[in-house]
């Protein structure tokens, strides 16, 4: 089983970038795989073009949209690992979705509207923020992210969510031990969900 681990983060040593490896870890020890998809190393450019957008007169995804079809598209399972800045992800995962997931691959032209081309395959969130999980819900930042960004983007596509899996409370200074701790909760999370 290949999973595709699409990662927004731009530094290297981060919270989230450890929570990603940690998933790869947990995936190859299952045997699966795992394809590492670190946007900011890679630097992807997360503007749609103006080419890109799907119209009567034709359309066409840029070079490196083609290249990420390719690295993703036999996927199986689509995981992506963020931080919420404002109570969303990253402007770079956005961008990404919209270029990488839009008509042609996570969906094409159906009968009265769109149609879901990715059926059968399954989506995975993990994701951190500074507050708390428990503020994160309260305020309803949680719900909105869920629908728009989990339900909505799953929807689209014919993906199944398979879990969301947020930190709370994840700050600069936080010990190594809270961080292996967390690493260890994504390792079960995919033993849970994905060990034969």
């Amino acid at each position: 089983m290949k999973h595709a681990v699409i990662v927004a983060h731009p530094n290297v040593d981060s919270f989230t970038l450890t929570m990603a490896r940690a998933y790869g870890e947990a995936v190859a020890a299952a045997g699966g795989r795992a394809e590492l998809r670190d946007l900011y190393r890679l630097g992807f450019d997360p503007r749609l073009a103006d080419g890109e957008i799907p119209r009567a007169t034709g359309f066409a995804p840029g070079d490196d949209v083609r290249a990420e079809r390719a690295a993703i598209g036999d996927a199986d399972v689509f995981v992506l690992v963020y931080p919420l800045w404002f109570n969303s992800p990253p402007a770079m995962l956005k961008g990404y979705i919209d270029r990488v997931f839009g008509m042609g691959f996570g969906f094409g032209p159906g009968h009265g509207g769109i149609e879901p081309l990715l059926k059968g395959r399954r989506l995975v969130s993990i994701t951190s923020s500074g507050a708390p999980r428990d503020w994160v819900v309260s305020t309803g930042a949680w719900d909105a992210m869920r629908k728009l960004f989990d339900e909505h983007f799953a929807a689209v596509c014919g993906l199944s969510v398979v879990e969301h899996l947020h930190f709370g409370e994840i700050m600069p200074g936080i010990t190594a031990e809270a961080v292996a701790a967390r690493a260890d909760e994504v390792r079960a999370l995919v033993r849970a969900r994905f060990s034969a």
